[in-house]
């Protein structure tokens, strides 16, 4: 996820919501209306709710950098503040990706549109052309979409058809990040199948650099494409090897945050800038294969017995929400991304503050991660 923000809009009378952002901010990724990095939480004057946020059912708008067409506003221009799609305004949006330059959206009916660069066939029409404006994934006309995820420079998508969940993959495949071959491939302007999850239900997906992940019903996570620690590249799924049981998964440039379901963080690979939150715990393991190797899963230190209920990741730094509804952020911070007043690199999970902040029951936090910039979005019941 890159310099984009795309949200959903929603309407609710029985909620109060605030949202800030903080980190890189040149682009106008912030939201805030200026062009420059924050180091601390800005509370953004938005003019509606955010039922979903991807930085890279209701209206939808989009912010940041556009000089691929990825804002879909029809132009090349960056919007530093919260534009609407005008393309949407017919259609009600469900769940949404953005990527380095370019951007998904799927709709209530199950449609695909992609916008934004597509010289490495990203955006799956079958072509290298980017597009200013959504454009209707034709490939799937006749399927279900549940989810997009938008990498680098390739995009996944998990479908619903007679056979189950399928996952397919296009765009940029050669680091093995579409999943559809054993060979090299430098890309590929089609969505194709991928080949290793015949007998799996996914639930989920995710991408991010050259990254690719889904999480299995019963808990499993499959990753292939750029390998973490320094691993070989992996060009078909593989299956973590792992008792735990894992709810989600978020990818970074070099290394994954996963959540399980008793509210434990784990990191898989990556010691750049502290993304791993011990380094020196990060070693190899047994080879999966003669050509794949699996990195460390090491549980995230300095949280003591705190219990995790949200994760992001960004290109090199993370974030996570506790049930107490604090935030906290560790890795990269040169353009101020961890939210902590100056733009130092953190080993550890530490807490971020936010003005205003209401510490409450019925206050629900959740964290989103760009590449260098992080938002917060609080809601506050406001029913008896």
């Amino acid at each position: 996820m890159e310099e984009i923000e795309v949200i959903e809009s929603s309407e609710s009378k029985e909620e109060e919501q605030r949202v800030w952002s903080w980190g890189a901010g040149t682009d106008g990724q912030l939201g805030t209306g200026c062009l420059r990095d924050e180091l601390s939480p800005q509370l953004l004057q938005l003019p509606f709710s955010v039922s979903a946020l991807a930085c890279g059912g209701g209206q939808v708008f989009s912010w940041g950098r556009g000089t691929s067409g990825q804002l879909g506003h029809g132009d090349m221009a960056n919007c530093s503040s919260p534009k609407p799609i005008s393309f949407f305004e017919d259609y009600s949006v469900t769940q949404l990706s953005a990527g380095w330059n370019h951007s998904g959206f799927v709709s209530d009916s199950g449609c695909l549109f992609t916008c934004g660069d597509g010289s490495f066939g990203q955006l799956g029409h079958g072509d290298y052309i980017s597009h200013y404006f959504p454009r209707k994934v034709s490939y799937f006309i006749n399927n279900n979409v549940q989810q997009i995820a938008c990498g680098m420079r390739h995009s996944l998508v998990l479908v619903e058809d007679c056979l189950g969940n399928q996952v397919y993959g296009f765009g940029s495949g050669k680091r093995g990040q579409l999943g559809i071959s054993l060979d090299k491939i430098r890309s590929f302007s089609l969505p194709c199948i991928n080949n290793g999850f015949e007998d799996v239900e996914i639930v989920s997906i995710s991408a991010n650099g050259d990254h690719s992940a889904a999480l299995s019903a019963d808990g499993h996570l499959y990753t292939w494409g750029k390998g973490f620690s320094k691993m070989c590249d992996s060009y078909i799924p593989q299956r973590l090897s792992s008792s735990l049981c894992f709810l989600k998964a978020a990818l970074g440039w070099n290394h994954a945050l996963l959540l399980t379901g008793g509210g434990e963080a784990y990191m898989l690979g990556g010691s750049t800038h502290g993304t791993l939150s011990d380094p020196e715990k990060m070693s190899p393991v047994k080879p999966l294969s003669e050509n794949s190797k699996e990195a460390a899963l090491e549980k995230v230190s300095g949280l003591d017995d705190t219990k995790v209920v949200q994760i992001a990741a960004g290109a090199e730094h993370s974030a996570l929400v506790t049930d107490s509804g604090i935030i906290m952020t560790w890795g990269w911070g040169e353009h101020g991304q961890l939210g902590l007043g100056n733009t130092c690199d953190q080993i550890k999970p530490r807490a971020v503050s936010l003005d205003d902040e209401v510490q409450s029951n019925d206050a629900a936090f959740q964290v989103y991660c760009g590449s260098g910039f992080t938002y917060t979005i609080r809601t506050l019941s406001l029913s008896s």
